[in-house]
């Protein structure tokens, strides 16, 4: 695997090293060793699936708040997103600002999203299927998100969205949430 930093503190683009022959090809999408040496979570405790049968489907921006602060591991592993992170560590140097990597079946790549990230993203194709690891166990009390529209971020979509739920319609935008924190 190929590790490289993101514009992101703690945000890893991961890519795949295959080994081809006649038969196709075989690479690792995870390795504890090699995470560990790179100071990354290695235990990922649920996996999760999500499948957006439509182009332009939009889904986020999700994150857990203390203690139920999730790492994930993302890839596409059917059509292409343009997948977007949002850094909302207080502490962080890189506060409220957001990166947008597009991961597809054909390029294989993952994204490593710390805690204190939120997290989505949008379908660039019709039947896209991403894949996460998760460094905690889903835990309603503490599920919330921040718009995904929200002028704070100014988060450059790709195309206007053509499918997105009342749920992320209706998170607030950040302000409010910081001042609930």
């Amino acid at each position: 695997m190929r590790f490289t930093r993101t514009g992101l503190p703690g945000a890893w683009l991961i890519d795949q090293v295959s080994f081809e022959d006649e038969r196709g090809s075989f690479a690792r999408t995870f390795c504890e060793r090699e995470f560990a040496e790179h100071g990354l979570a290695t235990r990922f405790v649920q996996h999760s699936q999500s499948h957006s049968l439509r182009r332009g489907t939009l889904r986020g921006m999700h994150f857990q708040n203390a203690p139920h602060e999730e790492v994930k591991l993302v890839s596409c592993i059917g059509g292409t997103i343009f997948d977007v992170i949002i850094d909302l560590r207080a502490d962080s140097a890189a506060y409220g600002q957001w990166a947008g990597f597009e991961l597809s079946a054909d390029n294989r790549r993952q994204l490593y999203i710390p805690a204190g990230f939120a997290h989505g993203f949008q379908t660039l194709s019709d039947n896209a299927t991403v894949f996460y690891l998760i460094s905690e166990f889903y835990a309603p009390e503490a599920s919330t998100g921040v718009r995904y529209d929200d002028p704070a971020f100014d988060i450059a979509w790709p195309l206007e969205p053509a499918v997105i739920s009342q749920k992320d319609r209706d998170w607030p935008p950040i302000k409010v949430v910081s001042e609930v924190e």
